[in-house]
């Protein structure tokens, strides 16, 4: 190597040296969160825990159908238990089946397996399926709803109230961005097996074939 090139190499090896500690220190800044249509919502690191973004989390609101994560997790925790099993036949009830709004379409006194049940709620966001299950796991759904109370007691959701098991309309049936984000958490480190459901993009049950009600996943 040339003596000029050397020294020129060495220079601005030494140069970038002394700009190191200049440049760790230096702060990038983070951008803004968007400006979403929505009037509370929390944006978690599933791994650290570190809230990346939110607005009003702590603000109490009707949850609508996102009350089925945790008429999931407390199917899942009665599975678990061995209280259920995953291929327990369930009798479709005439509530269940009469249960408006988004629908798995099962039929009265048909037996359908808690294993189909479960997609049919997490995928289709079914409130049929929804109430069949609270009612296979509890006896009545309202039963149910005290033991979905409980469970987000445990998990430390401070905001939340359950009054049903599919998520329509009940008075102070509440809770908040910063306490779904408990109950996600817990969720997908406790059930990782079940999991995959969420990440489905349509199921078909009896024919019909229903897209995830979840738009992320497109």
């Amino acid at each position: 190597m040339k003596p000029h090139n050397f020294f020129r190499q060495f220079t601005t090896i030494a140069t970038l040296l002394l700009l190191l500690p200049q440049l760790l220190q230096a702060q990038i800044a983070a951008p803004s969160p968007p400006r979403l249509n929505a009037g509370a919502y929390l944006l978690m690191d599933f791994a650290s825990g570190r809230v990346l973004a939110s607005k009003n989390a702590d603000e109490a609101l009707h949850p609508a159908s996102i009350t089925k994560l945790m008429t999931a997790y407390a199917v899942f925790r009665a599975i678990r238990s061995g209280q259920i099993g995953i291929d327990d036949p369930v009798r479709v009830s005439e509530k269940a089946w009469r249960t408006p709004g988004s629908r798995m379409f099962i039929e009265v006194n048909t037996r359908v397996p808690v294993n189909e049940l479960l997609p049919g709620m997490i995928i289709q966001s079914g409130n049929d399926a929804s109430v069949a299950l609270a009612e296979h796991v509890a006896g009545t759904e309202e039963t149910f709803a005290e033991i979905m109370n409980q469970l987000a007691a445990e998990l430390g959701m401070t905001q939340t109230r359950y009054r049903n098991s599919t998520g329509l309309p009940a008075e102070g049936h509440v809770t908040s961005a910063a306490d779904i984000a408990k109950l996600a958490s817990a969720l997908i480190s406790e059930f990782p097996d079940y999991y995959q459901w969420y990440s489905q993009k349509q199921f078909t049950y009896n024919g019909i074939t229903q897209g995830n009600r979840n738009a992320l996943l497109w």
